[in-house]
């Protein structure tokens, strides 16, 4: 008799976007002539560069050519693709080989997936508050107890709150897996080089793994802070980075990001290179268990998003978002909101008004604002008490929703 995987019913975060979508929905059929404008999201919204289409244009040419028709690619992905991120790295200083890059259709399915080639008694870290997947992962493959008090037992918190600006320590007990988001989603901070080398030296030292999700690490404008884990001395034998074209170069509906899984990397029962050939088994493309790679035509056009005109025109689709995030940054900060991110980082955290935990905000600068963000008790309960207003959105409607939130949200 089949049986269900029982660990999908502990999952939580479900409740929380569908729960946005029925307060919403209740306030737009109660105040139908009410405009609605929506920051709660976090997908990109300008459209993709010129250089970008003109590279997935090649791609569908390509396949309508039976002279330069392809069908399965490369096993890790495209060799010039894999050599211009190569070279990529190399602008900050770090040698990676062809052979350590994984070219993937985005970076959630391998922050989840890659849990599938360690043993299941591993221990696993995440922040608190932090983006679900790391944590819903984690519940499925049945790495943690049942969700007791708004946490899951066998999982370890980090905390991240204003005392510490958002950016977790190490664990005080031993643990095997850890998930770093830098820049963080939601509360956008971001770690320094003395912060992310105390984690190297904790993962180094208890032959621990980092998973280190740099997704939004175009966004880091500050050159004292670091973009990649392998800045970091040592992180080659012990971190795991994962990125993503969706929010450098809006590649969101596109799907193309890539894994580094370093043959350097150990672990306490496995010996140098062995995490490398599991990962390679799992996802090498057409000759790997369960993946047949990437589209092909996708990575045409992230192959263009590297070339020198597409970073340039998706530089300017960075500056873009992050000056929407000075906007409401400087707007909030104005009225006297205790504000946080928006600095590194396209998200914005807000600290809810006194008295107020984060879905009665919600409430509060929707039905007054007529603003939809993000309940900050949906990323941990460290996300108690804040929310998070996203920096993807057209500039008129950035506008529009901090002046209605300036005259329209009381005290």
């Amino acid at each position: 008799m089949a049986t269900l995987n029982k660990n999908y019913n502990k999952l939580q975060g479900a409740y929380l976007f569908s729960e946005i979508t029925k307060r919403v929905k209740n306030f737009v059929e109660k105040n139908p002539n009410i405009e609605i404008i929506k920051l709660g999201i976090g997908d990109t919204t300008e459209p993709l560069t010129k250089t970008v289409v003109k590279g997935l244009l090649s791609g569908v040419k390509k396949l309508g050519n039976k002279k330069t028709y392809t069908g399965y690619g490369e096993a890790q992905g495209d060799v010039r693709l894999r050599n211009a991120l190569s070279d990529f790295y190399k602008e900050r200083n770090i040698d990676l080989s062809l052979q350590e890059i994984f070219i993937n259709d985005g970076a959630k399915a391998d922050c989840a997936n890659i849990q599938s080639i360690f043993g299941v008694d591993n221990v696993v870290a995440v922040a608190d508050p932090v983006y679900p997947v790391y944590v819903d992962s984690s519940v499925i493959s049945g790495r943690t107890g049942d969700f007791v008090n708004g946490k899951y037992e066998g999982l370890v918190y980090m905390e991240c709150n204003e005392k510490n600006g958002f950016v977790p320590t190490p664990p005080l007990q031993k643990v095997d897996i850890i998930y770093l988001c830098n820049p963080n989603n939601p509360t956008g901070a971001v770690a320094t080089f003395e912060q992310l080398k105390a984690f190297v030296d904790y993962a180094i030292k208890n032959k621990a793994v980092i998973i280190f999700d740099s997704a939004y690490a175009e966004y880091i404008s500050d050159p004292s802070l670091p973009k990649s884990i392998y800045e970091i001395e040592g992180a080659k034998k012990c971190a795991i980075e994962i990125n993503s074209f969706s929010k450098w170069a809006g590649f969101t509906g596109v799907r193309l990001g890539w894994s580094v899984v370093p043959l350097d990397l150990e672990i306490e029962d496995g010996q140098k290179g062995k995490v490398h050939a599991l990962w390679s088994r799992r996802q090498g493309g057409s000759q790997g268990t369960m993946y047949n790679g990437a589209s092909n035509i996708a990575q045409e056009g992230a192959f263009a998003v590297l070339s020198p005109l597409g970073r340039k025109e998706n530089k300017k689709v960075i500056a873009y978002y992050m000056d929407n995030a000075k906007i409401i940054k400087k707007s909030l900060t104005k009225i006297g909101l205790k504000v946080f991110g928006g600095e590194n980082a396209p998200y914005v955290w807000v600290k809810a008004l006194p008295n107020l935990n984060s879905w009665q905000f919600f409430d509060k600068l929707l039905m007054e604002a007529h603003v939809v963000s993000t309940p900050g008790s949906g990323f941990g309960l460290q996300g108690e008490g804040y929310v998070r207003l996203s920096a993807f959105a057209d500039k008129k409607n950035v506008k529009k929703a901090v002046e209605s939130i300036k005259k329209n949200l009381s005290r």
